[in-house]
């Protein structure tokens, strides 16, 4: 049997940090903070800037952005479509900073997201689809959710799953119903390490569901999520910080201190740190 590599902790520098999540939006307005609520994203604002601030300053090289899932949408569709639109462009702006773009569709507009999940692959060049359901209206395991999953497996989009699991429409075994069904899909789960009922039961389902990522957003600290990649595999954990748009965000997670400071082999630090986000959306 070959000898285990042995841990490491070194700076973020030398692992190439990626944050697979953050959103770009005004979030003020929906955690009782005062603000617009705006979800509309401005290409070139300072905002931009003090996001690769606080990345620097945190030691993290590149993230994934998605767009915050509070916008309004008195528009229907069209303010969706204006959504998308605004997140690639956010990542056009700076792509060696975010390479991957994120965007949403509704499941209350139903079949014409169809429609704009084609858009967002092929015209927009979108690598995921988020879905939030606590802010969509529908529960996790709505039938349009399933559908729009199918879809996009099909057209090479990847399916971005929020589980905030004190919601019960984001359940963790409502992400398993979806990931059971299309067991070939790699999938990405965010937040569900967030309560600690939650971190139990994400044991529970990614050992049924072995197409599942989750990253480490919203964890009070790394101790659970060391075991978990020891037991599941370092391949199956994808750092993510859940940054907001200043000025709510404001700095990056304590947790990439305590993954650099972890007894985990330098191979898993990497594959967490930046490697297994970048497999799967194709970088």
């Amino acid at each position: 049997m070959p000898e285990a590599a042995p841990a490491t902790t070194g700076d973020a520098a030398e692992f190439d940090v990626f944050d697979c999540h953050h959103h770009v939006g005004d979030v003020r307005g929906f955690v009782g903070g005062v603000g617009s609520g705006d979800q509309t994203l401005k290409e070139g604002s300072a905002e931009v800037e003090a996001r690769l601030a606080i990345m620097d300053e945190g030691g993290v090289r590149q993230a994934v952005v998605i767009p915050g899932h509070g916008y309004p949408r008195p528009d229907g569709i069209a303010d969706t479509r204006r959504i998308n639109d605004g997140i690639a462009a956010y990542r056009d702006a700076r792509p060696e900073r975010f390479p991957v773009a994120v965007g949403i569709v509704e499941p209350q507009h139903a079949e014409r997201s169809l429609a704009e999940l084609d858009r967002a692959r092929s015209e927009l060049a979108l690598g995921g689809i988020s879905f939030h359901a606590r802010f969509q209206g529908v529960s996790m395991d709505d039938a349009w959710i399933a559908r729009y999953v199918a879809r996009m497996a099909e057209i090479g989009l990847v399916p971005v799953l929020h589980a905030m699991t004190e919601s019960p429409d984001e359940a963790l075994w409502k992400v398993a119903e979806i990931a059971r069904a299309l067991p070939d899909v790699s999938m990405l789960v965010l937040d569900s390490f967030s309560t600690f009922e939650g971190t139990k039961e994400a044991s529970v389902v990614a050992d049924q569901c072995e197409n599942l990522l989750f990253d480490t957003s919203l964890a009070y600290n790394f101790d659970f999520l060391e075991a978990f990649a020891k037991r599941f595999g370092a391949h199956r954990v994808v750092f993510g910080t859940d940054l907001y748009s200043p000025p709510v965000g404001r700095r990056i997670s304590h947790l990439l201190a305590q993954i650099l400071e972890s007894p985990l082999p330098a191979s898993d630090k990497t594959a967490i740190l930046g490697g297994n986000a970048r497999r799967l959306f194709g970088l």
